[in-house]
């Protein structure tokens, strides 16, 4: 019977997972979508109509230095695999701890503003004598190796289980486990969770409660082959944390896009737009030597990691197989130093938090295997990954027909001193509204993280809700990062 129960759910599974394509592929073909309230991002293809004389741009982070140095004896050169929380007032940073010793070690640090941070004396695991460390977990591959943790959003989530976590290794499969506080971990049960031959589960195993599906997800490492091929991805899903599905996983796909390795894939809901997920995932050139065997020596890399280099990269996904990789430049590039152009560096920590009234980072680890690794932060303004970027010949950027709901139209956006925007709203077959025409819209100059917009004699958007209408963005010299439509927050 349970047996029964648990292939049903996988079926379940495996037809939402059709479903949600299907609603993909048809907003490709033109039928309105229905974006809500929802704010959007214009990181991907989701929202785009025509793009005439504008283009979209990826905005890389600004890095703002090291935040950590991993220079404890229990950490070192092998430190990886991170997750950083936002909960409350609090952030937590957790990441495997591994000097040149074969023992894995899940460490854990926190901060009260996302840039300075301490490693707290837990008490849990000793070192040498010394039992003020902050490692969780000790020795355990099956744990420490790739322990991956995230606050759970889910509303019927009792408080004993508000955080959870995956962890471990091919062999095994993915332990569950759970706490109150982030803090004190106990396995939910102990039997594994999700095992399965295509399970590569060698590097972390990203989840979270999807509000905008209401189920858990897992996106974790997979191979197009039997450990042969590229490093790809497998999405699981599953209702209660327990029983994952569709057996084997749903493989990810990327499009028409030339495959790379990825090693991590970093996939979470974005803070300010949870339906989005976006991955800043990792991606290794293998093979790719870019300094020379004397330098890594100089360096102290160890043996093996010094004929590759990695960068960081941005995806994103709305449900189903599809990451969208409108961007396959850098999110983050190797820097100056050499030591940025071995592998397996440059990698970035799971998650994005705010750390200021309209500021976002993103951590990246640098210089692994290397006694000098640490973690840098990495800033942006709110929302502003990417844009619709118009020259200063001027340009314009059409949606796809869309239905909103709410009364105002908010934009992130921002223009040069003689930079300009107006918006316009066409009907379905894009003709323009009465009302609603470019030269009713006020010429918009300005940086703004929300501008509410509205058209001559006050006009709101509140009389188009639940219409399909179509907007034009005419822009000079500026870029459009995101919209939406509701009321001021």
């Amino acid at each position: 019977m349970k047996r029964t129960t648990i292939l049903l759910a996988s079926l379940v599974m495996a037809v939402m997972s059709f479903v949600s394509e299907a609603a993909l592929r048809a907003q490709d073909g033109g039928e309105a979508v229905n974006i809500g309230s929802n704010r959007e991002l214009l990181v991907d293809q989701y929202l785009i109509g025509s793009l005439d004389g504008t283009a979209q741009k990826l905005w890389p982070p600004r890095d703002e230095g090291p935040v950590l140095f991993l220079d404890r004896p229990w950490e070192g050169e092998l430190s990886i695999y991170m997750t950083v929380l936002h909960v409350g007032s609090k952030y937590q940073l957790y990441y495997r701890g591994k000097g040149t010793s074969e023992v894995d070690r899940s460490c854990y640090a926190e901060s009260e503003d996302g840039i300075h941070w301490t490693r707290p004396d837990l008490g849990f695991v000793s070192w040498e004598g010394y039992t003020g460390t902050n490692i969780l977990f000790e020795d355990d591959p099956n744990i420490c190796h790739n322990f991956a943790p995230f606050y759970d959003k889910n509303p019927n989530c009792p408080p004993e289980q508000r955080y959870k976590a995956l962890a471990g290794r091919a062999d095994t499969g993915l332990f569950a486990f759970v706490s109150s506080d982030g803090i004190h971990w106990k396995k939910l049960q102990e039997e594994t969770v999700a095992k399965h031959q295509h399970y590569a589960c060698d590097s972390q195993n990203v989840s979270f409660w999807s509000e905008s599906e209401k189920k858990y997800l897992c996106y974790l490492r997979a191979w197009d082959g039997d450990w042969t091929g590229f490093r790809t991805v497998i999405r699981l899903e599953s209702d209660d944390f327990i029983h994952w599905g569709p057996e084997g996983g749903l493989r990810m796909t990327y499009g028409d896009t030339d495959r790379e390795h990825l090693y991590i894939n970093q996939t979470a809901p974005y803070f300010r737009a949870p339906h989005l997920y976006i991955a800043t995932a990792a991606r290794l050139m293998e093979g790719k030597r870019v300094i020379t065997p004397e330098e890594a020596q100089a360096l102290s890399v160890m043996p093996g990691e010094d004929d590759s280099c990695s960068d960081a990269v941005m995806m994103t996904t709305r449900g189903g197989s599809l990451y969208d990789r409108t961007f396959m430049e850098s999110l983050v590039r190797p820097g100056l130093d050499p030591g940025d152009w071995v592998a397996r560096t440059n990698y970035p920590v799971c998650g994005i938090v705010q750390t200021g009234p309209d500021e976002m980072s993103l951590y990246v680890e640098r210089f692994y295997n290397q006694p000098r690794v640490r973690i840098h932060r990495y800033s942006w303004k709110f929302d502003r990954i990417a844009s619709i970027n118009a020259p200063y010949a001027g340009g314009e950027f059409r949606t796809k027909p869309l239905i909103f709901s709410g009364e105002d139209l908010f934009i992130n956006a921002n223009t040069s001193a003689p930079g300009t925007i107006q918006v316009e709203i066409l009907d379905k077959d894009g003709q323009p509204i009465p009302g609603y025409e470019l030269d009713k819209s006020p010429v918009l100059t300005g940086n703004w993280i929300e501008k509410k917009v509205r058209w001559a004699e006050d006009k709101s958007a509140a009389p188009l809700a639940g219409q399909e209408v179509i907007l034009r963005f005419v822009m000079k010299d500026a870029d459009l990062y995101a919209l939406r439509f509701g009321a001021e927050e």
